[in-house]
């Protein structure tokens, strides 16, 4: 009896530690995908982020080039958002600029959104350096979302009115967009964020 005790002990104590050797390898591996797919969209979303950034830039100020602040307004109003579209189709993913101080009003952040600009804002004004983020939500979908910060050019639609934003210009903007609150930044302000959902 003694040594069939024994035995059954032995048998326990290896069958609880492979258990646990197991369990120990289930989670190191959930962990090192779960990584994985963080690391995937980060470098997904970025490249989306950039060449939009990039197309909607170039045009802009090319716009700005030939008209002013007027005509670069009235290309933001006009071509931006089928410009968007395009590069959504090509990437098959939604691509959103958000902000807690919008222009557009089809902008406004949905409640996740405006929870990560907050969370942006709050790291920002501790000094803590901005970094996009990814997110699981609606269960199918993986969000990208990346901070954008105001550069000098961006102060001549969105600066202080009467400054770095003439007067003038802000009259142009108010008729596209009356209910406009994107202005009052200073360079390095952040602006607001790149909202990239795509398929899991």
């Amino acid at each position: 009896m003694r040594i069939q005790s024994l035995i059954l002990g032995v048998i326990i104590i290896i069958t609880f530690f492979f258990a646990n050797c197991a369990n120990e390898d289930t989670s190191s591996k959930a962990s090192t995908d779960s990584e994985n797919l963080e690391q995937i969209y980060l470098t997904r979303g970025r490249e989306v982020a950039q060449t939009t950034f990039a197309t909607l830039s170039n045009n802009l100020q090319k716009a700005m080039q030939e008209g002013g602040v007027t005509n670069a307004v009235k290309y933001c109003n006009l071509s931006a958002s089928p410009l968007v579209d395009s590069l959504e189709n090509k990437y098959q993913a939604s691509i959103r600029r958000t902000s807690l101080k919008t222009r557009n009003p089809n902008n406004q952040p949905s409640q996740i959104e405006l929870n990560q600009l907050q969370a942006f804002q709050k790291k920002m004004d501790s000094g803590e350096k901005l970094k996009p983020v990814v997110q699981k939500i609606k269960g199918d979908q993986v969000a990208f979302y990346a901070p954008i910060h105001v550069m000098p050019l961006c102060q001549k639609c969105h600066g202080t009115i009467g400054e770095t934003l003439l007067e003038e210009d802000y009259k142009v903007i108010q008729q596209l967009y009356p209910k406009d609150k994107a202005v009052g930044y200073v360079s390095g302000d952040l602006r607001g964020m790149w909202s990239i959902t795509f398929p899991k």
